[in-house]
């Protein structure tokens, strides 16, 4: 279970990273293009950092399946802090129903 606390809190970075780094720049539109593609970039630098040793340390007691749904559990759970955190979206009945399946299969393929 420790083994799994590392991977999962750098993952839980990382996933914040890559989602402020992909929608963030929504909330600058009148900024130039070629701005918002570089600081979503230097952003996306800090999402590797925690990225690469999450996967390479859950590696160890994971599967490359297990790792990947849990990336996307977790990514979906952060991309829903970051919508409502930066543009007040809060998730509907459908999305939650939506991430409750992916949790859910999160579960089936960890068993």
């Amino acid at each position: 279970m420790r083994k799994l606390l590392l991977p999962t809190v750098l993952l839980v970075g990382s996933n914040t990273f890559m989602n402020t780094a992909w929608y963030g720049h929504l909330k600058y539109k009148s900024q130039p293009l070629w701005i918002a593609i570089l600081a979503s970039w230097g952003i996306a630098f800090f999402e590797y950092c925690l990225q690469v040793p999450a996967n390479r340390i859950g590696n160890e007691v994971l599967t490359l399946t297990q790792l990947k749904v849990i990336q996307e559990s977790i990514s979906i759970l952060t991309f829903i802090a970051i919508s409502y955190a930066m543009f007040k979206e809060k998730p509907t009945t459908n999305q939650w129903i939506a991430l409750v399946l992916i949790v859910v299969a999160a579960f089936l393929t960890n068993r």
